[in-house]
């Protein structure tokens, strides 16, 4: 059974209007709905066990409903992470929010959330979510749906983790969405997780394989950033670079199940 650490799904009514708006943003076509529904039945069709699902809010004052909505549809197979917005005023006091209620770790996005992964302002959340103990997942490198910018790219990922060693951080997009010779420079080999999502299509399949061996084999997990990838082809993307089968099932299952378990309250 396989592990996904990076899915989106969305309130049933949001998923109608915000699927189609995203396929125009990013020029993409989706697999899957968007429904917590339609991806628990992609799940039973690959044999996916659980699914990590990435929320971002976009405004501070979605935390609450996004927050009231993970625990509705948090299940064995379904792990939601919670987002919550720079911007907050009492962001302290909302980690501690998340946490309280048990969720494993929570998901940023410096596109959609405007910030800058190295800005000062954000060290008080990272060094928060290390102490309490919340891994984050991040959206590193470019995003297929806005103009390229460094924020955050390898460098002020290393930064980061510098700064804030004990930090938890699933760098999304193997390190860096198309950034991945910065990744190889900066970030291959350090403790880091790397997750899969929507890499294997853009990248050289001898530069994939080159990045995931060198890196620990414990740091990298699968993603397929469902719905915008099919998640049985995802998996099959990752069997089809025939790394050592050790390694294949670290990724697939191992890794996501001992960073979850490890979270567990």
């Amino acid at each position: 059974m396989t592990i996904d650490f990076h899915t989106h799904v969305f309130p049933d009514a949001v998923a109608a209007h915000a699927i189609p708006a995203l396929e125009a943003q990013g020029n993409v076509k989706a697999a899957l709905n968007g429904t917590v529904q339609d991806l628990l039945q992609s799940m039973d069709r690959h044999h996916i066990s659980q699914s990590v699902v990435c929320s971002i809010a976009t405004q501070p004052k979605q935390f609450q409903p996004i927050l009231d909505w993970s625990r509705s549809v948090a299940s064995e197979r379904i792990i939601p992470l919670p987002s919550l917005h720079p911007e907050s005023t009492s962001i302290l006091d909302e980690l501690q929010t998340i946490h309280d209620h048990g969720f494993p770790g929570i998901k940023l996005h410096p596109y959609y959330q405007s910030f800058y992964m190295d800005e000062e302002r954000l060290l008080p959340i990272f060094k928060k979510s290390s102490e309490l103990g919340l891994f984050i997942v991040m959206h590193c490198g470019y995003d297929i749906g806005f103009p390229r910018e460094e924020r955050a790219n390898p460098q002020q990922i290393k930064q980061l983790i510098r700064a804030v060693p004990s930090l938890k951080l699933v760098a999304s997009h193997l390190g860096a969405w198309q950034q991945w010779d910065e990744v190889v420079q900066h970030l291959i080999g350090e403790d880091i997780y790397l997750d899969l999502a929507f890499v294997l299509d853009f990248l050289p399949t001898e530069q994939a394989v080159a990045m995931i061996t060198t890196h620990p084999g414990d740091r990298i997990l699968f993603g397929s950033d469902s719905p915008w990838a099919d998640q049985g082809e995802a998996v099959q993307q990752v069997r089809d670079l025939h790394l050592d089968p050790n390694l294949t099932e670290r990724i697939l299952h191992t890794n996501g199940k001992e960073l979850l378990t490890s979270q567990k309250l």
